[in-house]
C-alpha cells in the first residue's frame, strides 16, 4: 500500500538507537548508501520524550521537564544542524579526503571484523574528542553548551553546540588512514544515537552492563557540578575507556547538574556563545602573550602559576540544596511561545526537506526567520525589556514570509486560522513595544 511504514525501518531505527543493529545490515560499500539514522530518528527521540515525560509524571508526580528549559534545548538542538544545510558534515568530509589520499590499508567494507574495528575506533576517538573538549578552554566554549542545562533528560541531549563540529573532525582522522569512510559514516551515527537515551534520571541502575557500557548512572556524573563529577566519565557507548584512562567515578551523593557557574538564562545565541566572550575578556586581564593564549589552550579553571587544567577550589561550592533557574511566565504565554516555536519549527523542517531546491538566498532568509524566531522566544521566557520590541520585529519578518509563501500553517487546514493569528500576534506587540516607548518617554518628561 503506498505510504505504508516498512516495518524492517522501523525496527531498524528503534534498535539502532540502542546500538542493536548487526553488521549484516549496517554495511555499506559507498558513503552514498548509508542511512540517515539520525535524521530518520526523529519520531523515536520524540516519542521516548513523551514516555519519559509521562513515566516521570507518573512516578514523581512532577514534570521531569520545564518549558523553558525544554524550549532551549531543542533549540540548541536546532541551531547544532544549521550548518548541514550549507556543506556536508566536517568530521565526513575532513575523513574522505583523507581516505582518498593517504589511506596505508583499506579494510574490507563488508566484513565484520572491519564493522567491530570502526565500531571500537569511533568510540575510542570520541573518549578523546570528549575530554579534550572539557580540558582545552576553546573547545570547551562549544561544549559547554551541552552542560549549560540544570536539568538531566531526554530533552538535554538535544541541547548541542553550533561550534564544536570545527573542531571534533581532527580527532577521527587517524581512522581514515585504514577504515573505509562508509563505516565510519554508520558508526559517527549510530555512536550519537546511543547516547541520546543515557539522558534520564528515570533509569537507574543495569547490573553487570555498567562494568562494561555507558549507562545513563554513569553519564548522569558526566553531567554534575559537584567535585567528584567534574571532568569525569567521558565515554561514548563503552565505559572501559574512561577505566582505562583513570577518569571514570561511580554515582555518589546527589548529582546536581549544569555549569559550575550557572548561566541562568534560555536565551539561546548567548547559550551558545557566551563562552567564547568570556574567554575573550579573561585573557585581557593577563599581562604576558604567553598567558593570553594559555587562557584558550589549557583547561577552563587555569589561572598563572595553576598546573596546565587548573584547580577546582574556586568553584562555587555544591550543596544538593540547589534550585534550578527558571522563568515565572504566565499560561497564555506559554501557549504563545508553544505556537510560535511550531510554526518555526514547520519552517525549519521544510528547509531542510528542500534544500536541495531551494535557492541559497531562500535558505539563508529561511533560517534567519528560525535563528530570529529561536532569539525572541528566549528573550520573551527571560521576559526582558526589549523583548515586545524584537518579537513585534520577528512578526513583521513573519507576516512577510507568509505573505510570499516561505512559511506553512501547521496543517493546511488551518491556513485561515494561522494567518489570522501571526496578525494579531504583530498586533499586540506592536501596540505593546508603543506602550513602552510612550511609558519612557512620559517617564524622561
Amino acid at each position: 500500500m503506498a505510504g505504508a511504514v516498512n516495518p524492517d525501518s522501523v525496527s531498524t531505527g528503534a534498535r539502532a538507537m540502542f546500538f542493536m543493529i548487526t553488521p549484516n545490515e549496517s554495511s555499506f560499500q559507498k558513503v552514498e548508501d548509508v542511512p540517515q539514522y539520525v535524521q530518520q530518528a526523529t519520531p523515536f527521540f520524540v516519542g521516548l520524550m513523551v514516555l519519559e515525560l509521562v513515566v516521570g509524571f507518573l512516578k514523581t508526580g512532577a514534570p521531569v521537564v520545564t518549558l523553558s528549559d525544554g524550549l532551549t534545548s531543542v533549540s540548541a538542538g536546532m541551531i547544532s544542524r544549521i550548518p548541514l544545510l550549507f556543506m556536508r558534515g566536517c568530521e565526513l568530509t575532513a575523513y574522505m579526503f583523507v581516505w582518498d589520499r593517504y589511506r596505508l590499508l583499506e579494510l574490507p567494507w563488508d566484513s565484520a571484523w572491519t564493522w567491530w574495528i570502526g565500531f571500537l575506533g569511533v568510540d575510542f576517538c570520541y573518549y578523546w574528542v570528549h575530554r579534550l573538549a572539557h580540558e582545552v578552554s576553546f573547545i570547551w566554549a562549544a561544549h559547554q553548551v551541552h552542560h549549560s542545562s540544570e536539568y538531566y533528560n531526554l530533552t538535554t541531549a538535544l541541547r548541542q553546540s553550533l561550534t564544536q563540529q570545527f573542531t571534533s573532525w581532527i580527532f577521527y582522522l587517524p581512522m581514515a588512514l585504514v577504515a573505509p569512510p562508509a563505516v565510519f559514516a554508520v558508526h559517527i551515527q549510530l555512536n550519537l544515537l546511543y547516547q541520546f537515551w543515557i539522558h534520564t534520571e528515570l533509569i537507574k541502575h543495569l547490573g553487570p552492563l555498567e562494568w562494561v557500557f555507558n549507562t545513563p548512572t554513569h553519564h548522569k556524573v558526566h553531567h554534575g557540578r559537584n567535585s567528584y563529577c567534574i571532568d569525569k566519565n567521558y565515554g561514548g557507548i563503552l565505559i572501559i575507556w574512561d577505566r582505562l584512562f583513570g577518569t571514570f567515578t561511580a554515582e555518589k551523593e546527589k548529582v546536581v547538574f549544569g555549569l559550575v557557574s550557572p548561566i541562568n538564562t534560555f536565551e539561546i545565541l548567548y547559550v551558545q556563545l557566551h563562552y567564547y566572550l568570556y574567554l575573550g575578556r579573561r585573557s585581557t586581564t593577563f599581562k604576558t602573550i604567553s598567558d593570553k593564549c594559555l587562557t584558550f589552550i589549557n583547561g577552563p579553571s587555569w589561572k598563572p602559576g595553576k598546573p596546565r587544567l587548573g584547580d577546582h577550589l574556586d568553584n562555587p561550592k555544591v550543596t544538593g540544596q540547589e534550585v534550578p533557574h527558571g522563568s515565572s511566565w504566565s499560561l497564555p504565554l506559554q501557549m504563545y511561545v508553544i505556537i510560535h516555536f511550531l510554526l518555526a519549527l514547520g519552517t525549519y523542517q521544510d528547509v531542510f526537506d528542500n534544500k536541495m531546491t531551494l535557492s541559497q538566498f531562500n535558505i539563508l532568509g529561511m533560517t534567519g526567520y528560525v535563528l530570529l524566531t529561536l532569539t525572541s522566544m528566549g528573550f520573551l521566557i527571560d521576559q526582558r525589556p526589549r523583548a515586545a520590541v524584537l518579537e513585534m520585529l520577528r512578526c513583521v519578518v513573519m507576516v512577510t514570509m507568509q505573505r510570499y509563501g516561505y512559511m506553512k500553517p501547521l496543517l493546511p487546514t488551518l491556513a485561515v486560522t494561522t494567518q489570522a493569528f501571526v496578525s494579531l500576534s504583530l498586533l499586540y506587540w506592536a501596540l505593546q513595544s508603543f506602550s513602552q516607548m510612550f511609558s519612557i518617554r512620559k517617564k524622561t518628561d
